[in-house]
């Protein structure tokens, strides 16, 4: 009897400390060729990348350097290059396919949640528009406040008990920076601020995927 006790609480124990598993929800700073679902998904980091930035490699991505560092487990990496949270993109086209909105149900059943966007919004132009809480239509998204509250909204409901972080980039437009602050505090979501992210071309370099990687691993640990 005793012996069976043993080792059930060895079972219990190895139960309870079972590696966390993390999602990603992004654009093209969490891409990377061939571990992107869906693998439709346009990228920005390849093993060959050209001249565009030095990351050739997953292990230079700032999402692997946390999993990795910090004991976790990958589960689904739904990230998209040039995609917005909103349905405005670049030259006022829709961008409604590739939006995190329509993106954020596919990220499998983690334990944790990282949300690297918002660059594109700013990038874009996209209109900041109102803050909105509830009562949402198609129409709202087509601007920035509305879009992110619902995002944020949808997937505190639709992930419970998941620990969701937003992650906003250094060097956006102010309003779509501040917008980030305030949606994030409305539904309790740590927003991970960004500083001093070294770049080629507008994303980051081997060094600023470091620095990311850092930053965020230093917050979760707050």
């Amino acid at each position: 009897m005793k012996r069976y006790s043993f080792f059930l609480a060895l079972l219990l124990c190895a139960i309870g400390i079972q590696a966390q598993s993390v999602s990603i929800l992004g654009d093209s700073y969490s891409t990377f060729e061939g571990y992107v679902t869906p693998k439709t998904n346009e990228m920005w980091y390849y093993e060959e990348n050209g001249n565009k930035v030095d990351v050739n490699d997953v292990t230079q991505t700032w999402w692997w350097q946390v999993i990795k560092e910090s004991g976790y487990k990958f589960c689904i990496n739904n990230s998209y290059s040039g995609s917005t949270i909103g349905y405005q993109g670049y030259d006022g086209n829709d961008y409604s396919e590739r939006s995190f909105i329509t993106r954020m149900d596919d990220l499998g059943t983690p334990d944790i949640i990282f949300i690297l966007g918002a660059t594109n919004d700013s990038w874009a132009g996209e209109p900041v528009g109102e803050y909105k809480y509830d009562s949402w239509r198609k129409s709202d998204f087509y601007t920035f406040r509305p879009a992110m509250a619902y995002m944020l909204h949808h997937m505190t409901c639709r992930y419970p008990n998941v620990d969701i972080y937003f992650i906003l980039n250094s060097e956006l437009r102010d309003d779509i920076s501040e917008s980030c602050r305030q949606i994030c505090g409305h539904y309790n979501v740590p927003c991970i601020e960004l500083h001093d992210i070294d770049k080629q071309n507008g994303h980051p370099s081997v060094k600023g995927m470091r620095s990311i990687a850092d930053q965020v691993k230093a917050a979760i640990r707050k």
